[in-house]
């Protein structure tokens, strides 16, 4: 059986994207500055793929003759820096990548720990405020 062109199409394209998406695109080189501080980045690849294709007839098709074949494809790639790893001193941190909020409602779950910590801070003030209130209130009561 011949090899049906849809085959070659779609090997061309994964090969592409084989050559795109490689180990080096999710855990990057390493740079290492002038006072002895190594950073690797590290991504995260996202990959789509769609190919098609179709046999069809043609008008003044010889009889026995192969269909002429019309096909298409297509991909996409999306990276995204997640992190970067950085060894100093024989010691390593991984940094994070945090993307801006999109949003409102992401960007007051991203405020809540901070808002909380101001509300906490403002009920143990005032409860300070309330307990220094009460103690010179029996000093008074105590001093008559």
């Amino acid at each position: 059986m011949d090899r049906h062109p849809i085959n070659d199409l779609m090997g061309t394209v994964m090969e592409k994207l084989r050559g795109i998406a490689d180990v080096s695109t999710v855990i990057g080189e390493s740079i290492t500055t002038p006072d002895g501080i190594t950073i690797i980045p590290v991504s995260r690849v996202s990959m789509g793929f769609a190919s098609g294709g179709t046999d069809f007839t043609g008008k003044h098709q010889k009889d026995g003759a192969a269909n002429p074949f019309g096909g298409g494809s297509g991909a996409g790639v999306k990276i995204d820096p997640l992190a970067f790893v950085v060894i100093k001193e024989g010691q390593v941190r991984v940094m994070t990548i945090e993307p801006p909020a999109a949003n409102t409602v992401d960007r007051v779950i991203d405020s809540a720990p901070e808002l909380i910590d101001k509300i906490v801070a403002i009920v143990d003030k005032q409860k300070a405020k309330k307990e220094a209130r009460a103690a010179a209130d029996t000093t008074e009561t105590k001093a008559e």
